[in-house]
């Protein structure tokens, strides 16, 4: 039995849930998500509370119900208030820069690396060392960080590079003489 899919899911103020054909969308002041449901799992909406049933005793349907039941916790939590993800830039001469839609970063290589950011999602940079990605989906705020953490993740020795904010680098020690 899934502890986590017999929970309701609480609808905040401010945010609409609507099921049409197999599909649950969710609006609210950050934007609006939909998801596909699965054909295993029952979805319906009572007293301002989504719940998730599964339609047999199948490994499929116990399966599906603690999942559907947390991607649409995710979506009413980030239509209502948000995902974001912070990465610092450490090593001398490394910094970001945002502009539109746009981030610039010097990172130590001979040409400076430019990345469009996708719809829907805001990277501001509050220091040209710490940048902060957020937006409506979970999922996608995540993607984004790991793309730009991509390009030049934190190395052992110094620590350069782009880690996220709460990430712990395992430093490892120099050569010696």
């Amino acid at each position: 039995m899934s502890r986590v899919g017999k929970n309701p899911v609480a609808i905040p103020a401010g945010v609409q849930v609507a099921i049409v054909d197999r599909v649950l969308s969710a609006k609210g002041k950050l934007g609006e998500l939909t998801l596909p449901l699965s054909d295993v799992v029952e979805t319906t909406i009572e007293d301002g509370k989504v719940l998730v049933q599964p339609k047999g005793e199948s490994k499929q349907a116990r399966a599906m119900w603690g999942t559907t039941r947390a991607l649409v916790n995710t979506m009413v939590k980030g239509v209502s208030e948000g995902f974001s993800k912070r990465l610092e830039i450490n090593g001398v001469g490394y910094k970001a820069a945002v502009s539109g839609q746009t981030v610039t970063l010097s990172l130590g290589y001979s040409h400076d690396v430019i990345y469009q950011v996708p719809e829907g999602i805001k990277v501001v940079a509050e220091k040209p060392t710490l940048l902060v990605v957020s937006g409506a989906n979970k999922q996608r705020v995540g993607q984004v960080a790991a793309e730009i953490r991509s390009y030049r993740g934190p190395e052992p020795y110094k620590g350069k590079g782009i880690k996220y904010e709460s990430e712990v680098i395992l430093r490892k020690e120099g050569k010696k003489k």
